[in-house]
């Protein structure tokens, strides 16, 4: 390892967080990991890294804070109490949350680590876990310039779209957006494969067009084959989609933004919820529209 590198640790390593922190191994990080789930760290290991029993343990002696988990809960879980980063960390120490939470909690969590010495950038991602994989991520952050660019190479390793979006929650107010539009494009690519099926039209040559012309976008490459083959394997789960829809329809109230269509998506997400697809993928969309439309829906 790079003794001029500063020394990572990370906190979360689910489906986003382990290909993540690999990709920051294999750009030459010394890598101290936890999570709640023991395989995982040792796959963490395995790859390179070293684990740890404990936040506390993790982020004693890092120079920089890395966390990716589900959500606000969690998040303040980690942050604060004995064990948490807060009272582990040291003064000085770049703590990078890179969760999907609540602008809110991430501008409390800035003013806490403040009082205590520590930098804070909010700096979720859109990408799914392939694009946590490739290290093509695209990252929204929100935080002091100075500490962005601190923070610069790191993010580099794992992302490709690097944007500092304003001051801290900004970077959280943008993946809320990006939740938005993730959620009404797929809604809309389920739509459209019931409507071309029911029709009898070539899905494969259908889909193919599509995405050529203005219809195409990222959500149609990296979703098409879920829907061609009804792969609902998680790459991103429902259950996640509907705590994000959750963020963006209760921001959008805060400030006065009206959320039409997005309101309906963020029922249909719940919806499939409810019906125990909570675990699936968010291109299992599709499976609520083959509800609505009187088709079988194909396990």
């Amino acid at each position: 390892m790079s003794s001029n590198l500063p020394k990572v640790a990370w906190i979360g390593l689910g489906i986003m967080g382990s290909p993540m922190s690999e990709n920051l191994i294999g750009a030459g990080y010394d890598v101290t990991g936890y999570t709640l789930e023991r395989a995982k760290v040792d796959r963490l290991v395995a790859a390179g890294g070293t684990g740890a029993a404990s936040v506390a343990e993790a982020v004693r002696d890092a120079d920089v804070v890395i966390t990716m988990v589900p959500a606000s809960p969690q998040v303040e879980a980690i942050a604060y109490g004995p064990d948490g980063i807060l009272e582990n960390a040291r003064p000085g120490t770049l703590l990078i949350d890179m969760s999907s939470i609540t602008p809110q909690t991430s501008v409390d969590l800035a003013r806490n680590a403040k009082a205590k010495g520590i930098r804070v950038l909010d700096a979720p991602v859109s990408g799914g876990e392939a694009g946590a994989i490739e290290a093509v991520l695209s990252i929204m952050v929100g935080g002091e310039r100075t500490d962005f660019e601190q923070a610069g190479p790191i993010l580099r390793a794992l992302g490709r779209t690097i944007v500092l979006c304003g001051p801290h929650g900004s970077g959280q107010t943008v993946k809320a957006a990006n939740q938005l539009i993730v959620a009404v494009n797929i809604q809309a690519c389920a739509e459209a494969v019931v409507f071309l099926e029911k029709s009898g039209v070539d899905l494969t040559a259908a889909l193919d067009v599509l995405n050529g012309g203005l219809a195409g976008s990222t959500v149609l490459t990296r979703k098409k084959d879920n829907f061609l083959k009804r792969d609902f394997a998680p790459g991103f789960r429902i259950d996640l989609h509907h705590k994000d829809m959750g963020i963006v329809t209760d921001a959008a109230r805060n400030v006065g933004a009206a959320l039409p269509v997005g309101a309906v998506v963020a029922q249909l997400v719940a919806s499939l919820r409810a019906q125990g697809d909570g675990g699936l993928d968010h291109s299992a969309l599709l499976r609520a529209v083959e509800r609505l439309s009187g088709q079988p829906v194909q396990s």
